[in-house]
């Protein structure tokens, strides 16, 4: 039976992902996922795509006392409690995420390790920051396919960050759920569709620097959706909340 073997989360779109052993999947997704992301002086989004090694600083946010700290990759620490200043309304690649801009030190530190100008902002709504479904989902074999057909060897699954990663199936399998329902712990999901991605992937999410052209090995044996999209993995909605662990069995219904 397919089983979840990993979860990726991170309070700051972009920053480097936790792990965690458990989460509680709600209609708007993981409460304390991606709150935080990134914005250039005209409002618009920084992300990984930009800077890939934003995904070497690791964010770890209190949600009860709203403090934030960050971890760069020398060991400094910038920590706070979160001020908002005036309210902000971002594209998130086609979708408007409102929110407001973060007084503190952050700004100043990341754009600073950036090279460029930096603010972060808090959504307004928990998990604001996903980009466009609340969850995605790949599988393991998906990912040891693409190492594969590239002749890349094992892939690292975090270059793809997905909140979900799954084993104990076919190859691209989960595209096949399409529509379907899905149990994972207490929680039942249901998959929509294909998720397309971006330069984000062709970084190692070790050092943030291109390694590997995956869209154009995707492409190659997977074609592009409507020309265009280079799909890879699945999103998901919560049809019913509930605890998800490492571990659960993954079972179509």
């Amino acid at each position: 039976m397919p089983t979840l073997v990993r979860i990726s989360t991170t309070p700051v779109k972009s920053l480097r992902l936790h792990h965690p052993e458990e989460i509680r999947l709600e209609p708007f997704g993981v409460a304390a996922d991606r709150r935080f992301y990134l914005i250039r002086p005209d409002g618009r989004l920084l992300a990984g795509v930009h800077h890939g090694p934003l995904a070497l600083v690791s964010a770890d946010w209190d949600a009860l006392r709203d403090r934030l700290r960050l971890t760069f990759p020398d060991g400094a620490l910038v920590e706070d409690d979160v001020r908002l200043d005036g309210p902000e309304v971002t594209d998130f690649w086609g979708h408007r995420v409102p929110g407001h801009v973060v007084e503190g030190p952050w700004a100043g530190a990341l754009s600073t390790y950036a090279g460029r100008p930096v603010r972060i902002a808090k959504a307004d709504e928990p998990a604001g920051g996903v980009d466009v479904e609340p969850l995605t989902l790949v599988s393991s074999e998906s990912i040891a396919e693409l190492g594969r057909r590239a002749a890349a060897g094992e892939l690292d699954a975090r270059r793809f960050r997905m909140l979900l990663e799954i084993e104990g199936v076919q190859p691209h399998e989960e595209d096949t759920w399409t529509g379907r329902q899905v149990r994972l712990g207490e929680a039942v999901v249901e998959i929509g569709g294909p998720v397309p991605r971006c330069a984000t992937t062709t970084r190692d999410p070790a050092t943030g620097q291109r390694d590997l052209d995956t869209l154009r090995e995707i492409a190659a044996y997977r074609g592009k959706r409507d020309g265009k999209h280079v799909d890879f993995g699945v999103y998901a909605r919560v049809v019913a909340p509930g605890r998800v662990r490492v571990g659960d069995p993954v079972e179509p219904v």
